[in-house]
């Protein structure tokens, strides 16, 4: 049976509120919590519409969920010492200062911490993915149908396009939307279709979802509804075939695809921990972006909020779900070591948590620099 709470506040019980009031319920299986706490990490789920990072947790007492403000917040990536947080007109970069963690109030409640250092302005090129490549971010920018990088003098800097792609411009030709790194570089994008024409992924979006090979250029694989989140773990490629609310492996050398596990949502972010996928699930939007596609006919059964599938079985083993004041997951990544980290976002005010300074130690001559 789902256990049920009403939505906390900074993790302290309540309600979540941005801007005009928004109560955010959630609920989850008694799974959820035993298979977090096992991995000895923590969920960070974006969420586009409601502008939310949410930060899910484990303590002894259960399941523990916190919300940092973020404009219209897409990809998400989890780097050795920092976070990257894609929104509607720049990067967020957050450090990591896990040091501090068993300082900040209430003492022994945290084992992690992240504070926002900085932010890129790229204007709205509709960062679909960010991933870390050591130390370089790689993004991909669905606008421009591209994957690029960032650069002091540039709003970015593009880096790769599908061959199919003429030229770089900010048309969304073919939604270019997912991202798989293999040994740091990027080696598999997902896009909608195989277009050159603005916007010309939209009229057959329930067939024309393809998996490209960015070294060679190649299309390995095609007929998805609307692919997202490709990935390569366990020495397997791994997609989500989002217009079907399926979990897949797709085999590059002969293009063919197996489900492996049919999900109550649109799916959307994907992350591995253990035995385990971490599945974004979400409902979905007006008919003009999605009818047609597979799930739409189920429209009123779909769920929002994160699905467990466990890779030894394909078999969905556990969730949580909100039920109110979250329709869409953008992006899910795994804190690994951090059970209960401290996220702290740039909006001090609305998200009202405590100031943090992290200041090097006073030194007299004026020419020091930390």
């Amino acid at each position: 049976m789902p256990e049920n709470s009403s939505s906390p506040r900074n993790g302290q019980g309540g309600t979540d509120h941005q801007g005009p009031f928004r109560e955010i319920q959630f609920r989850h299986s008694r799974e959820f919590v035993p298979i977090l706490r096992s991995l000895g990490g923590s969920l960070l789920v974006s969420t586009y519409a409601a502008g939310k990072l949410a930060v899910v947790g484990t303590n002894a007492d259960g399941l523990t969920l916190s919300f940092q403000n973020f404009d219209q917040c897409m990809g998400v990536s989890v780097g050795p010492r920092k976070l990257a947080v894609g929104t509607r007109h720049q990067i967020w970069f957050l450090n990591d200062a896990s040091e501090m963690a068993d300082q900040l109030p209430p003492r022994g409640s945290f084992d992690g911490c992240y504070l926002t250092r900085s932010s890129f302005v790229t204007g709205r090129i509709h960062g679909h993915e960010l991933a870390w490549g050591g130390s370089e971010l790689w993004v991909v920018n669905t606008l421009f149908s591209c994957l690029c990088t960032l650069h002091d003098d540039f709003n970015f800097v593009p880096r790769w396009k599908p061959p199919f792609i003429s030229e770089l411009q900010g048309t969304d030709r073919c939604h270019l939307n997912g991202l798989a790194l293999h040994e740091g570089r990027p080696r598999y994008v997902t896009a909608m279709a195989e277009s050159d024409e603005p916007g010309g992924w939209r009229p057959r979006k329930e067939t024309s979802g393809c998996l490209i090979d960015v070294e060679s250029g190649e299309t390995v694989a095609r007929g998805f509804a609307m692919p997202h989140s490709p990935r390569l773990h366990n020495d397997r490629l791994w997609l989500l075939n989002s217009g079907y609310g399926q979990l897949g492996i797709v085999d590059p050398a002969s293009g063919t695809y197996q489900a492996v596990a049919a999900l109550p949502g649109y799916t959307r972010g994907l992350a591995f921990a253990g035995p385990y996928a971490f599945i974004g699930l979400s409902q979905i939007r007006e008919t003009a972006v999605f009818g047609g596609v597979p799930i739409a006919a189920h429209r009123d059964q779909l769920r929002c909020g994160v699905a467990v599938v466990d890779l030894r079985s394909g078999r969905s083993v556990a969730y949580l779900e909100f039920a109110t004041g979250v329709n869409e997951i953008f992006a899910v990544e795994v804190v690994p070591g951090a059970t209960r980290p401290a996220v702290m976002g740039p909006h001090f005010d609305t998200d009202d948590h405590q100031d943090v300074w992290v200041v090097p130690p006073l030194r007299t001559d004026p020419q020091h620099r930390p």
